[in-house]
């Protein structure tokens, strides 16, 4: 069993805390140090890692303080260079796109996504009895299939009809549908990959990164309720 917290989640900041019950782990660190502390009841010592995605300020912005509280943080060698971390760092660790590793007792395979980013990565958990944890934000589309996942934790950032519309009554401004459309993924993206993977083994959904502005929660929830007939959280 694995279970999963959701500390932030959204363009202001992104943070995930998840556990097999034994070796937490952080998804993210792009909320303040003080919030990361304030919602795992100060328990730092208690992390085993921290995955970061991509080097954009909601998903690491406290990665520098995430490293002095003792804990190590993991990502692509593209995004340690973007965030600034030209040099070898003590707990920076690179990892690469379907190598393998191990963070305590999870087994961890990192995965490319699309996204305005240089290196950006999703991650597939593993723990020690076989559960599979899904994990991809801030892309507008996931290459091939993952089979077996137990937890899918996975963005829903908007609606096409709904950012459309937003666009026609001038709430949102029309350039940003162009970067939408290649950087983060739509409820109708997300229900093409749901489609193409077996989920008959998924116990619950986690919607995260949904917009302020371009997602409706409960419309989401629902509607990928009905597609799947699955736990939907929405984050």
């Amino acid at each position: 069993m694995i279970e999963i917290k959701t500390l932030a989640s959204g363009s202001k900041g992104n943070c995930y805390w998840i556990t097999d019950g034994s070796f937490p782990l952080l998804l993210e660190c792009g909320i303040s140090i003080k919030k990361i502390k304030q919602g795992i009841n100060f328990k730092t010592h208690e992390l085993t890692g921290c995955l970061v995605t991509h080097e954009h300020g909601d998903h690491c912005k406290a990665v520098e303080d995430v490293m002095r509280a003792g804990i190590d943080c993991y990502m692509s060698a593209g995004t340690a260079k973007a965030i600034g971390f030209h040099h070898r760092q003590h707990r920076i660790n690179r990892v690469e796109h379907k190598k393998q590793g191990r963070i305590g007792a999870w087994t961890i395979v990192p995965f490319e996504v699309q996204h305005d980013a240089e290196e950006p990565l999703g991650f597939l958990l593993v723990n020690e009895v076989g559960d599979k944890l899904l994990y991809a934000t801030d892309t507008f589309y996931l290459k091939g299939i993952f089979p077996g996942l137990n937890y899918i934790m996975i963005e829903c950032n908007y609606a096409l009809d709904i950012l459309n519309e937003n666009i026609r009554t001038g709430r949102v401004p029309a350039v940003q549908k162009k970067r939408l459309l290649k950087s983060h993924f739509s409820l109708e993206n997300l229900k093409e990959f749901l489609r193409a993977n077996d989920l008959s083994q998924v116990k619950e959904i986690h919607l995260l990164h949904l917009s302020d502005r371009n997602s409706d929660e409960e419309r989401f929830k629902r509607e990928i309720q009905k597609l799947t007939g699955k736990m939907v959280f929405v984050s």
